[in-house]
């Protein structure tokens, strides 16, 4: 009643078109409910019906694997800012020896990890990591792997009050003061009809010991939202018509034909189908006698028509304005593109992924698994670091390298680049960065093959000789 009102007095004194209740905007009434209601209520679906997607639609598993790809490709690497040179080729050697071993499942290494956490961020919206500690006779070079959990193990309906005064808001446990105090993980998945443990048994797990990586869409917000989401039923009813003109297709190419008699009982032969329907067999160039009064008409399904096409490229484009993914990413057609627009495409692209990156993938886990990391390091012993405990931020102290990005016109962007380090406007380090390199370790390589070309007589220009001065 008071809303109805307010859109009245609205209309009256004018205003925001968008918020009065004209014939247009009548039957647009969209829900006030808070994000976390709104995911409570539609998360499980949502999350089921885009895992289908991406099971059985090519634009949409394109989309993701695309996504993937870009936000982490063959891993986002550390860089550890450590002063002391020696002491950093120790950790970043140890390191790399781990990266081998992270995953509790033995299936891929930490950055495989990270491939699989964008993956199921862009499909669930979310995505778990549990620390597991391990015994020094498990043979780690350090004690220490990352488990993934999926957003379907941690259950949306479980809300409640402890006796301790903590809250249990959507599986995620509160304190008196707002902050995460544990997860209520499921101890099997709800799916997973092949795992004989408890159903609906569940475990608590300390925050201190679980990752989760989300990117929120509103303040407030606890749980994820697939990326999928806005597409879901476009991709849905697009798979549907393109099913129905393939099958219309399909029909047409058959060349069907139909009997129609005025006697039922006396019909050309046939042969039973399924169902004990009588089916009639044609071959090619076959001349078939008929009953009097039977005729035969062949069927002429409708064709596709000129809109097909076009119909197929703006209902696609709108799924990549909804996934984010470029349209040439999302449906591998690159006949509508050239360098110009390829370009500006992949340049917003890039943007979105590099937010991505620094705000989700480095800040929520690789930076809180490098800091794990390296307390254990130090704590089992791997690393012997003295006054480790005291100046602990200088020696966690840490920039991480996405993967590079492949040029466009490498010979034009090379030389662009080229300019803006000469033109004092972009620094060498910053430049390696953005490839993906250690501006330290790629120096060294480049020193340790001049050396080498000198020590074996290769070196033919004396400006790049170590023995001849700067």
């Amino acid at each position: 009643m008071l809303g109805s009102f307010r859109r009245r007095l609205g209309a009256l004194i004018g205003g925001f078109e968008a918020a009065q209740g004209s014939r247009r905007l009548k039957g647009f009434q969209p829900s006030r409910a808070h994000v976390n209601t709104l995911v409570a209520a539609s998360g499980p679906e949502i999350i089921a019906r885009a895992r289908y997607l991406v099971r059985n639609n090519g634009y949409a598993l394109n989309a993701t694997e695309s996504w993937t790809g870009n936000s982490v490709g063959t891993g986002i690497k550390p860089s550890s800012l450590i002063a002391d040179a020696a002491l950093k080729t120790t950790v970043q050697k140890l390191w790399l020896a781990w990266t081998d071993e992270s995953d509790a499942e033995a299936l891929t290494d930490f950055y495989g990890q990270q491939r699989r956490a964008a993956r199921e961020a862009f499909i669930a919206g979310e995505v778990f990591f549990r620390f597991r500690p391990r015994r020094p006779e498990d043979g780690l070079s350090v004690p220490l792997q990352l488990q993934m959990l999926p957003s379907e193990m941690l259950p949306l309906t479980r809300n409640e009050t402890l006796p301790s005064g903590n809250v249990i808001r959507q599986g995620i446990e509160f304190d008196r003061i707002g902050r995460r105090a544990a997860y209520w993980f499921l101890r099997r998945h709800p799916g997973d009809s092949t795992d004989p443990g408890m159903m609906g048994e569940t475990a608590r797990v300390p925050a201190s010991e679980i990752i989760h990586v989300i990117d929120p869409v509103e303040s407030g917000q606890l749980r994820g939202v697939s990326r999928l989401a806005p597409a879901i039923v476009k991709l849905a009813l697009l798979d549907q018509y393109d099913d129905a003109e393939l099958e219309r297709k399909k029909i047409a190419a058959m060349y069907a034909m139909f009997v129609t008699s005025p006697a039922p009982a006396d019909v050309i032969d046939a042969v039973p189908g399924e169902g004990g329907d009588a089916i009639v067999e044609v071959q090619p160039g076959q001349v078939v006698p008929l009953e009097p009064g039977e005729q035969i008409q062949t069927s002429a399904p409708a064709d596709v028509g000129g809109s097909y096409e076009p119909f197929q490229y703006r209902t696609i484009l709108q799924i990549s304005a909804a996934t984010g993914v470029p349209y040439a990413y999302l449906s591998n057609d690159m006949l509508k593109a050239n360098y110009s627009n390829s370009r500006l495409a992949l340049l917003e692209f890039r943007r979105r992924v590099e937010a991505w990156q620094h705000a989700v993938m480095v800040h929520q886990l690789c930076r809180v698994v490098w800091q794990r990391w390296m307390d254990v390091a130090v704590l089992s012993g791997a690393l012997d670091i003295a006054g480790y405990e005291r100046q602990r931020a200088g020696f966690v102290a840490c920039s991480w390298l996405p993967p590079k990005w492949d040029w466009v016109d490498p010979l034009k962007d090379t030389k662009a680049e080229r300019e803006q380090i000469d033109a004092k406007l972009k620094s060498r380090t910053q430049a390696l960065a953005e490839r993906g390199y250690d501006a330290e370790q790629v120096d060294a390589e480049i020193a340790a093959d001049r050396e080498r070309e000198h020590r074996l007589g290769l070196n033919s220009d004396p400006s790049t000789d170590p023995a001849q001065p700067a």
